[in-house]
């Protein structure tokens, strides 16, 4: 008795954190999604020639292709931000950024490291989530008769398939030792990512995994403290923006809902 008021507290908490902010939290939650193609993007120009270089040197593909993949990123990237920020052609922009993550995955062979391969499949996701979002409702052939479910289905699938995809960035953060901070993490962790893949009691688990991802992050990915002449300071910006591109698909959850696909859902058929 005691747990369903505390935790019918906690969603009346949540409900009013999304009314005061529900304006600006689709915008957050693009804005968030961007950063880390947007992050990378300046990172081309800055490393302009570093990037080639690492390129030409990787594949031995000469001058021209090794330029070529500098400006594809540097321009795909930051156009495709921009069209997403400002809400123009969001799906041609959202399937640029998604060729950008095959280029880079096979460029940079992050599928040969188990880690990187799943954030940039977690990054996915929250595409995914993004296009869901753009997609307009199915409307009806005839006017005045209701829209059929089947016409809401690919719009269904790819929340459902964000939200999966979600679960795989904190897959990544799993520490496997016995200390009790790390077992208390793992287990919290692994119950609200899972809440919000099955999508039960949704928005709350979302919210609360935001705050839990955003604390880690700024603990662990700490880049700024690092000077910049050191490697480390690549690799930790690269999590760091990683992350907020994770709670960026996290705050689509909390701002749109998770869709048909969820126990939430199919809550309000019983």
């Amino acid at each position: 008795m005691v747990q369903n008021e505390l935790l019918q507290k906690a969603e009346d908490v949540a409900d009013q954190v999304l009314r005061h902010s529900k304006h600006i939290l689709p915008h957050l939650a693009r804005f968030c999604l961007v950063s880390t193609f947007f992050e990378d993007g300046i990172r081309m120009w800055f490393q302009w020639y570093e990037q080639r270089e690492y390129i030409d040197h990787q594949w031995n593909c000469g001058w021209f292709l090794s330029m070529s993949f500098v400006v594809i990123n540097f321009f795909g990237q930051l156009i495709g931000c921009f069209m997403i920020l400002t809400r123009k052609k969001v799906e041609i922009a959202v399937g640029l950024l998604f060729g950008i993550i095959i280029l880079q995955t096979i460029a940079y062979q992050v599928f040969t490291d188990v880690k990187f391969f799943m954030r940039s499949l977690a990054l996915s996701g929250g595409l995914l989530l993004l296009l869901a979002e753009c997609r307009q409702d199915a409307k009806s052939v005839f006017a005045g008769v209701p829209s059929l479910d089947n016409h809401n289905k690919p719009k269904t699938y790819m929340q459902l398939t964000g939200r999966v995809l979600l679960l795989l960035m904190f897959l990544t953060l799993l520490k496997f030792d016995m200390g009790f901070f790390h077992i208390c993490f793992n287990l919290v962790g692994t119950i609200l990512i899972m809440l919000v893949t099955v999508g039960y009691k949704t928005k709350l688990s979302a919210l609360v995994m935001i705050t839990f991802l955003m604390l880690l992050n700024v603990y662990e990915n700490a880049f700024w403290r690092v000077p910049e002449w050191k490697a480390m300071r690549d690799f930790l910006k690269y999590d760091f923006f990683q992350t907020m591109s994770v709670v960026g698909g996290l705050l689509l959850v909390v701002a749109f809902g998770p869709g048909g696909a969820s126990l939430d859902e199919q809550k309000k058929k019983w």
